[in-house]
């Protein structure tokens, strides 16, 4: 039967893509999910808390591989160096995901609730990226301006990605707009 073949969280996640696609995503339940992954709808709750879930299940991995990469930086770095050699970090997680992330962003933007979601996630990571500075001895406001400027380098970056056509990697993007940022805060 399909409910014992391996991996139900990523096929619960490919069927709430899918669905939310479709159907959008006020129009899907959780119910219809797991059944399109072949699956309970108990088995989808073991997972996950609620169907907005499913989009982002893996902030905390995502958190953690971001504040993982910063701090592995060399002490004597930047802060807007170490940034960047983060993102670099941090891109390399979306080789081969252009398509899913396509289509992920695209039921964010259709839903105000999953927008908010999104920013709420984002801010948590500026958090966490700010407190890792802080850690390595960058004082404030330094320390949050430098998250805070990584965060917005990764999300114009991811979305600039995300509406290409997928034959040029994340990190291009990432690097042309920190690049754009610096131009800005250079005057240029």
């Amino acid at each position: 039967m399909s409910r014992w073949q391996p991996d139900a969280r990523g096929r619960l996640e490919k069927a709430a893509l899918d669905l939310y696609s479709e159907r959008g995503y006020e129009q899907t339940t959780a119910a219809q999910i797991a059944e399109r992954a072949g699956l309970t709808e108990r088995t989808f709750f073991r997972h996950y808390a609620d169907k907005r879930e499913v989009l982002f299940g893996g902030s905390s991995r995502l958190e953690e591989f971001f504040v993982d990469a910063l701090a592995g930086t060399p002490d004597t770095a930047l802060p807007i160096d170490a940034m960047a050699t983060t993102l670099e970090a941090v891109a390399a997680l979306f080789l081969e995901r252009h398509e899913h992330s396509r289509q992920r962003q695209a039921v964010i933007v259709a839903n105000a609730e999953l927008r908010e979601r999104e920013l709420i996630k984002l801010a948590s990571l500026s958090a966490a990226l700010a407190a890792t500075l802080r850690r390595r001895g960058v004082k404030d406001p330094a320390a949050t301006l430098t998250a805070e400027a990584g965060i917005t380098v990764f999300k114009v970056g991811y979305e600039r990605w995300v509406g290409d056509n997928g034959e040029r990697p994340l990190a291009d993007f990432l690097r042309e707009s920190l690049n754009e940022l610096k131009a800005v805060t250079a005057g240029d």
